[in-house]
């Protein structure tokens, strides 16, 4: 067992977790309410398997679910938070955009894209309740104006 692993198996909830990837600490704070964090803990990983399923499939994208699993994790568990912010294939995205060098321009396009492709298709067809498809699209809005506000990294993917 390593010293993280050893911490991490010695917490108390609410605690922080000190993870130490290349010696750069940061502290995640774990909740102490054990429902809300096993339904944040799903959560991630549910988001980290649609993450997974955007890299495969081109319509849908990454970034967004990558962000929501990290949020779900960095308040339900430090080890799975630490994974994925280090994770190979896709922490590199978690990173620039917690460091502010932003969003590539193929992703914003792409998440914008599946975002309101399937809102429309969801309040034209699948919802019943008029104050539901206002909710629907009121969340788009909001995910589009985020997207619109965070710097866009030109020339990568």
């Amino acid at each position: 067992m390593n010293r993280r692993q050893e911490q991490e198996s010695q917490m108390k909830p609410g605690e922080t977790c000190h993870a130490d990837p290349e010696e750069k600490h940061f502290k995640v704070p774990v909740l102490s309410n054990p429902l809300l964090r096993r339904i944040l803990f799903t959560c991630g990983w549910f988001f980290t398997v649609l993450a997974f399923l955007g890299a495969i499939l081109p319509l849908v994208p990454t970034t967004p679910f990558l962000l929501v699993a990290a949020a779900c994790f960095y308040r339900s568990s430090g080890k799975f938070y630490h994974w994925i912010m280090y994770n190979k294939m896709f922490g590199h995205y978690l990173r620039d955009y917690k460091s502010g060098k932003g969003i590539p321009l193929r992703v914003k396009i792409m998440a914008l894209a599946f975002t309101w492709i399937s809102t429309l298709v969801s309040v034209l067809f699948f919802i019943p309740f008029l104050w539901l498809k206002i909710l629907v699209i009121a969340l788009s809005a909001a995910v589009t104006v985020h997207l619109a506000l965070v710097r866009t990294r030109h020339g990568e993917h």
